[in-house]
């Protein structure tokens, strides 16, 4: 009997035991799942790397992004393996807007011509330019007329302004931008007006400027814009304007010295667009 009770008594120690293993492996599976949930839907941590966002921010410096504000990306394909990126983003607070930080992918990290996608290939970057707005570079120093003039970070545009051309080259500076289209002759002293699309906006596309829009173009249409004795075809039908699908953002570095960004290598589509910076966090100090 007393054998019987022990055994009894055993079995009813170890389904405890049982119990409380499975939900401890349910719990840590349902904070794994949250955490996860989190990073998609919430809000997700990423370190800054590199010096183009200085003196705001520096290699080290963590920031947040808070993926409310904008609506969160939910890919309809998860194979990252892919150049190209299927996704729709849910309803959002508020639109990205000049002057905003914001993490996004980088749109050339597969070819130098194409806008290709890459999962974890990011940038910390300033918007300069939200979807309707027109970006200047006027003697060194960003411009946008919506937002009322100078905008961004003026610790680096003030050096750039200062220091000869010859000093800048010397010290690995790039001073032309815009390479896509030469002809127009920008730099990162003086460039544009370039206007920054809105889905729904129109542009006249000619022989002058077909080649600033091409990348767009061929990311909205998967076809190229090309130009034929004064014409510019898209495919083989002649294009005279062009009505665009997405938004767009103008992307550029507080360092305006030491930035791969729009100035060089064009604009940003809204899907590439991870979200909006919330919280940054100084090695030091935390805003």
């Amino acid at each position: 009997m007393n054998c019987m009770n022990g055994l009894k008594n055993m079995y009813k120690t170890m389904n405890r035991i049982i119990k409380i293993i499975v939900v401890v492996i349910l719990s840590a599976l349902a904070l794994v799942v949250l955490h996860y949930v989190r990073m998609a839907l919430v809000c997700d941590a990423f370190v800054v790397n590199g010096v183009s966002m200085e003196p705001v921010l520096h290699s080290g410096d963590r920031v947040v992004v808070n993926k409310l504000l904008m609506g969160a990306r939910i890919y309809k394909d998860y194979d990252f393996s892919k150049s190209s990126m299927s996704s729709f983003r849910l309803p959002g607070f508020s639109k990205v807007r000049a002057g905003d930080l914001v993490v996004a992918n980088y749109p050339y990290a597969r070819s130098r011509d194409t806008i290709s996608f890459k999962i974890n290939y990011v940038y910390l970057k300033r918007c300069y330019g939200a979807p309707g707005d027109t970006v200047k570079i006027i003697d060194g120093y960003y411009v946008n007329p919506q937002t009322g003039g100078r905008i961004g970070n003026l610790t680096y545009q003030n050096e750039l302004v200062e220091t000869a051309d010859s000093v800048l080259a010397e010290g690995g500076v790039v001073l032309d931008a815009f390479k896509m289209n030469k002809a127009l002759g920008w730099t990162i002293r003086d460039f544009g007006p370039l206007y920054v699309p809105k889905k729904g906006d129109t542009v006249e596309i000619d022989i002058d400027n077909y080649r600033t829009w091409r990348r767009l173009v061929l990311f909205e249409t998967g076809m190229r814009l090309t130009a034929t004795d004064g014409t510019v075809f898209l495919g083989d039908s002649p294009i005279t304007g062009y009505t665009f699908k997405n938004d767009w953002y103008f992307l550029g570095g507080d360092n305006v010295l030491d930035s791969r960004d729009s100035r060089y290598i064009g604009l940003f589509p809204e899907s590439y667009i991870v979200g909006i910076v919330c919280r940054k966090k100084n090695r030091n100090v935390e805003d």
